[in-house]
């Protein structure tokens, strides 16, 4: 125990908006304290998107071990049980080899599930989800709610009419099980960090602050050639629903080559959907993560990460 009646954590926990410094932070901590830094982001899984999601660099990874980055295709619907269990793993063998788990990204739902574990949905047969999609193709989001209604009472009343994602995913669990996707809700695999001594921080940048580095790291994105990246992304025809066809930028790029859009348009249009997305993440770890969050700014982060460290282990 430290001064503070407080244990040495068994790992680190740093979530924040985008461009809040998470990265920069992690790699101080793993090399000061020996630690792998173990992505948990849901965009940067994917090795179709380095540039447009901000992965470490490659020099940045040679310095300290990353785990869980780019490991993923675009074509895979990689969900929190993905995520879930690859983390399981990566944590035995990061623990394994005598180094702190540090975990950093700004997805809060792989966060929960590292502690509080989550609500694992069946998997949804690959025949299942094609007839499914090819069925709504063109079809307002509203007619496929009612649809839902139809079929899901319950699921139909809990999901907004207009949230076309949600819908199309309680309507493939529908078809696949037989069952509500509610149904599923409530049976928890528990997460592979519960009950441990954890330091989780959320990095704390002010609002215009914020924005000015979402702004300016869009810019070095396209200086370093995410259009050719998102070039690469559209010849493989992937299905728009996928969560790599979603990604900040990624459809107003995509406009851009069909030549819907100029390449001005197409940069505010990824700047803007990034700021909102920077919003969302702030309110909802506000809302929906615990009290043990500690929010900080990361000069606090890393002064409280170092005094914690400090401490003597403890289960």
């Amino acid at each position: 125990m430290s001064k503070t009646g407080e244990m040495r954590p068994a790992a680190i926990l740093i979530a924040g908006p985008t461009t809040s410094g998470k990265s920069a932070l992690a790699l101080t901590l793993a090399l000061e304290f020996g630690g792998a830094i173990i992505n948990t982001d849901s965009m940067q899984v994917y090795a179709d998107l380095r540039r447009l999601s901000a992965r470490p660099t490659p020099e940045e990874e040679a310095r300290a071990p990353h785990r869980l980055y780019g490991h993923a295709d675009g074509a895979l619907n990689f969900s929190v049980g993905h995520f879930q269990r690859d983390a399981s793993r990566v944590l035995a063998e990061t623990e394994a080899l005598g180094r702190l788990p540090i975990f950093v990204g700004g997805t809060g739902l792989y966060f929960r599930s590292l502690d509080e574990g989550f609500s694992e949905l069946p998997e949804v047969p690959e025949t299942v989800r094609t007839a499914v999609r090819a069925a709504a193709d063109g079809r307002p989001t509203e007619r496929l709610h009612a649809e839902l209604t139809g079929l899901d009472p319950s699921a139909g009343a809990a999901l907004r009419p207009s949230d076309r994602l949600r819908v199309m995913r309680a309507l493939e669990v529908f078809h696949a099980s037989g069952r509500s996707i509610l149904a599923f809700q409530g049976q928890r695999r528990p997460g592979p960090l519960a009950g441990r001594p954890l330091l989780k921080v959320f990095l704390d940048v002010a609002r215009e602050e914020l924005r000015r580095r979402i702004d300016a790291r869009f810019l070095a994105m396209m200086d370093e050639g995410a259009l050719d990246e998102v070039a690469a992304l559209r010849g493989r025809r992937l299905d728009p629903l996928l969560p790599v066809m979603r990604a900040h930028g990624v459809p107003g790029l995509i406009a851009r080559l069909d030549g819907a859009i100029g390449l001005d348009e197409a940069i505010r249009r990824g700047q803007g959907d990034t700021r909102r997305y920077a919003k969302r993440q702030v309110t909802w770890f506000r809302h929906q993560m615990g009290p043990d969050w500690i929010w900080a700014d990361p000069a606090a982060a890393l002064a409280l990460a170092r005094t914690r460290l400090s401490a003597p282990a403890g289960r």
